[in-house]
């Protein structure tokens, strides 16, 4: 077992999953705990979905699980270790397409999107941890393979296929962050997200500086339409991935690409 002084000579290890066999991975004796790394995991999904990354450590992982931290030591040699282990054991739960398949790829591409941001909306917890790490796990690349796949479907050239991945995904990452992170502040509030949207958009027409402001996007928001923020949200999204779909397609036709 990796000490602690040990751990500390070591925070920049590049990930979990490329370990030489001589840590965690490679071990097999099980402790009279009973745990291994995959309900160590699951608890810490649990824990993070219910109490945020703030206030994950490995000291409260134990208490839930009813160990000892060096126990939980035992199968991952750092915090880091597994919070990288728990970002691909959400990715597992992603039903991903079958690139190879007759479906068309704008069909796939729009179910992949969708289950990302899913994900991200489930455990917004995810979000400021995947820039963090490689996240080679093996669920996290077969959700990259995937999408690398079902992009090259689209027939864009080699040269264009990482930017629309980008333009894609990355908005997709940063809608499922902001959503995440709304429908944590309604339940901090103790409000559904209709009411709580209410509130917030009645107290700044009451000041008259903001009324001004806000008066476009109040039409814009009317001409979109949709009865609940949920609604109003989920028009945004698809007319989004619209947008960016004809734009691949469009690419994949001009001479200038």
């Amino acid at each position: 077992m990796v000490s602690a002084a040990d751990r500390v000579k070591r925070p920049a290890r590049a990930s979990v999953w490329l370990e030489d066999g001589k840590g965690r991975r490679g071990r097999k004796a099980e402790q009279p705990s009973g745990l291994d790394r995959e309900r160590i995991t699951a608890a810490a999904v649990r824990l993070l979905d219910a109490e945020g990354l703030a206030k994950f450590s490995m000291r409260r992982l134990a208490a839930e699980l009813n160990v000892t931290a060096m126990s939980v030591y035992w199968y991952v040699d750092t915090k880091d270790d597994l919070l990288e282990l728990a970002i691909d054991a959400v990715f597992g739960e992603l039903s991903l397409p079958d690139p190879a398949a007759a479906e068309n790829w704008r069909v796939q591409l729009r179910r992949l999107a969708s289950g990302y941001r899913d994900l991200l909306v489930r455990h917004p917890w995810v979000s400021s941890l995947i820039g963090r790490f490689l996240n080679i796990g093996p669920h996290s690349m077969a959700f990259t393979l995937c999408v690398q796949q079902v992009i090259g479907n689209a027939g864009l050239p080699a040269r264009g296929q990482t930017g629309a991945m980008s333009a894609v995904f990355q908005f997709v990452y940063g809608f499922g962050t902001i959503e995440g992170q709304f429908i944590q502040r309604c339940a901090s509030a103790g409000m559904s997200q209709d009411a709580y949207f209410r509130e917030a958009m009645g107290l700044i027409m009451e000041r008259p500086g903001y009324r001004k402001d806000f008066a476009r996007a109040s039409e814009l928001m009317a001409a979109r339409g949709g009865d609940t923020v949920e609604d109003m949200r989920e028009r945004d999204f698809e007319f989004a991935l619209r947008v960016l779909i004809a734009g691949i397609e469009a690419m994949t036709t001009d001479d200038d690409r």
